[in-house]
């Protein structure tokens, strides 16, 4: 199926975009790189991207295993290199679980097959950049 994206100039590097499900996303550069920081920059979507992507395997992969997730938050960091274009050359995702009861061996076969077979965001980064991950199972979360 192909995916189409149309993007409009609001102003400067500022810009407006949407996909196939027709929702607005706001795009700028940091100040430091010419932008007025009004938006998230395009790397910092391609790591939300990633992140959105494998908890969108993971979650449900646990879910059918039935493991008692109560909660669950990611965490993405990522190295550039120095030059041109300053691609990542490595990211690390900290996947962090809630709940009572969570199995580790399922925690980690679902990382697995999210990073090996489901998930098409980090397939197309691996290319250029080393990908490694740790998860921690905590206590659920109280308000």
């Amino acid at each position: 199926m192909a995916k189409e994206v149309f993007l409009k100039q609001a102003q400067g590097t500022t810009f407006v975009g949407k996909a196939n499900s027709g929702h607005w996303v706001v795009v700028d550069n940091s100040i430091e790189e010419g932008g007025s920081a009004s938006g998230t920059s395009p790397k910092e979507l391609l790591l939300i991207s990633l992140a959105a992507c494998t908890a969108s395997d993971v979650i449900p992969i646990l879910k059918k295993k039935r493991s008692p997730v109560e909660g669950f938050q990611l965490k993405a960091k990522a190295n550039e290199r120095e030059e041109f274009p300053r691609i990542f050359t490595d990211i690390h995702l900290e996947y962090i679980f809630y709940g009572n009861g969570i199995k580790e061996k399922d925690v980690e076969h679902a990382i697995e097959l999210s990073r090996t077979k489901y998930c098409s965001v980090s397939a197309m980064l691996s290319a250029s950049a080393k990908i490694t991950h740790s998860y921690r199972i905590e206590l659920p979360q109280t308000s």
